[in-house]
């Protein structure tokens, strides 16, 4: 994992698999997208750190937010980000049982710089959070989502994401009729059913 520098993110990568110090790393397919966003980051003032094999930024040593890549984007990490004011309701919840951080992804330079404003208020909420102490105050965990549900969400984005826009009600339906199996087959082919009502934002048995 690459933990050096932020500099050294940008030209090698993350350092958290076999494609490190290669073109094929993801930190390379978003470079430019990489630099907008840091500069806009320091540019509020906070401190430069890695964390993670990821830019982190701090105040007063509290992590206010990170710099991420993934395959079909990159974006801003905030770990505070369920208490933000999202009026247009564009963070995204990292997976249905993160209770804290929401992303804010982008896909291209024109991206950063068309939500400049956007991502501006959005860091100085963050900071602001951060010196006033603030907690963030989320609803209760819900049941554990099953190994077999959170490998399927893993590797299908769009399922991933249809399952976090569900209401807590539905998601709770799916996992579980899916927990209810006994044996990992038979869960892992309850997903596969549970799959196509997900992506319809239904509940289990809801038509």
């Amino acid at each position: 994992m690459n933990t050096t520098s932020v500099d050294a993110y940008l030209r090698d990568g993350c350092g958290r698999c076999e494609h490190y110090q290669t073109p094929a790393c993801k930190v390379h397919r978003w470079t430019k997208e990489l630099v907008a966003l840091r500069d806009l980051v320091l540019a509020a003032g906070l401190v430069e750190e890695m964390k993670w094999g990821s830019p982190c930024y701090t105040l007063d040593g509290k992590n206010v937010v990170m710099i991420m890549s993934f395959k079909d984007s990159c974006a801003l990490q905030f770990f505070k980000g369920a208490a933000l004011v999202d009026e247009a309701g564009v963070l995204e919840s990292p997976g249905p049982n993160s209770r804290f951080g929401r992303f804010l992804k982008f896909r291209s330079v024109e991206d950063v710089t068309a939500r400049r404003d956007l991502i501006e208020r959005f860091v100085e909420q963050a900071i602001a959070l951060e010196r006033a102490g603030i907690k963030v105050h989320a609803e209760p965990a819900s049941e554990p989502v099953p190994a077999e549900l959170e490998k399927r969400l893993a590797g299908d984005e769009p399922l991933r994401q249809a399952f976090a826009a569900l209401t807590p009600g539905r998601r709770r339906s799916h996992i579980l009729h899916i927990s209810g199996a006994k044996q990992s087959e038979t869960r892992a082919r309850r997903v596969e059913r549970c799959a196509t009502d997900i992506l319809e934002g239904r509940g289990f048995n809801e038509r």
